[in-house]
């Protein structure tokens, strides 16, 4: 019987260090990007709207297509037939100038699809190598973004209930 309630004992040390272990980040904060710029106390929305400007500055894109150009949303609609008249001609070069007019506005921008101005600069190198990914302009397969926090956070939950029971289970089938 002692046996029993040491080894209980133990096994209840061990699942309150598990519980630790897995769900001690529970209360802390995720890392948010604040709007970084230039201009120090600006208002966010006005980075942003100023950042979004980039976009339609006619002095910036001036020869691609509107078609074929980067949007907001975080694409580039580049047909696979096109892709060599793309990377050797203007609209590279014009792309280019609204990823670096962006990034001087805002460091951390992200487009409406979650990319970030580096996942669109490897989806351009990508889509305009010499490689396999030759012709294929999809930001998706190229955003880096982690998992949502509150997933992250809600799976270490239910995995430490869950050990919980398992344990308390077996504890209870050995009585």
């Amino acid at each position: 019987m002692a046996y029993i309630v040491k080894l209980e004992l133990w096994l209840s040390a061990v699942i309150l260090i598990c519980i630790t272990i897995f769900c001690c980040s529970l209360g802390k904060a995720q890392e948010e990007t604040v709007p970084e710029s230039g201009v120090a106390g600006g208002d966010p929305t006005q980075i942003v709207a100023k950042a979004l400007l980039c976009f339609n500055d006619k002095y910036v894109y001036s020869s691609c297509e509107q078609s074929y150009r980067l949007t907001e949303s975080g694409n580039i609609n580049v047909p696979p037939d096109y892709t060599d008249k793309y990377c050797n001609g203007p609209c590279l070069t014009e792309t280019n100038l609204v990823l670096d007019c962006i990034e001087n506005i805002m460091l951390h921008f992200k487009f409406y699809n979650k990319a970030t101005i580096q996942d669109i600069r490897d989806t351009i190198k990508a889509g305009c190598s010499h490689g396999p990914e030759k012709g294929n302009f999809n930001v998706s397969k190229h955003i880096q973004t982690q998992g949502s926090s509150a997933y992250r956070a809600a799976y270490k939950v239910l995995f430490g209930l869950g050990l919980m029971v398992m344990v308390r289970g077996l504890l209870l089938a050995d009585l």
